[in-house]
């Protein structure tokens, strides 16, 4: 089993606690941290822009992230979320087992 991490930004703490509530709940992700905020410059609308955002790091199978993803993109407030999936090369092999044992293929329904 292939495990990733998903980088996801989000507005604030409070959707980045949302949307990470959702993945767990529907077995997408065996764990989300949270990262309450950082700084962010970056492009948009043409022109460079400033502002404060949330991190959210959900750890989860490589099969599932089409699906996180899609969760992620449907719960979000940006029209143009960041969610990347990042491959975990190595770990300790319990937590990686872990991971499997916590999230589940084709269970992504709303509890």
């Amino acid at each position: 089993m292939e495990t990733r991490f998903v980088y996801i930004t989000t507005a604030d703490s409070q959707e980045a606690r949302r949307i990470g509530r959702m993945l767990v709940e529907r077995r997408l992700a065996a764990c989300v941290n949270i990262l309450k905020e950082m700084a962010s410059i970056y492009w948009w609308d043409g022109e460079v822009q400033e502002g404060r955002e949330a991190v959210l790091i959900a750890k989860t199978r490589a099969a599932l992230v089409p699906d996180l993803t899609r969760a992620v993109m449907e719960a979000h407030s940006y029209t143009c979320p960041c969610v990347v999936s990042l491959p975990i090369e190595s770990g300790n092999p319990a937590f990686m087992k872990w991971i499997g044992d916590e999230t589940r293929p084709g269970n992504t329904s709303q509890p």
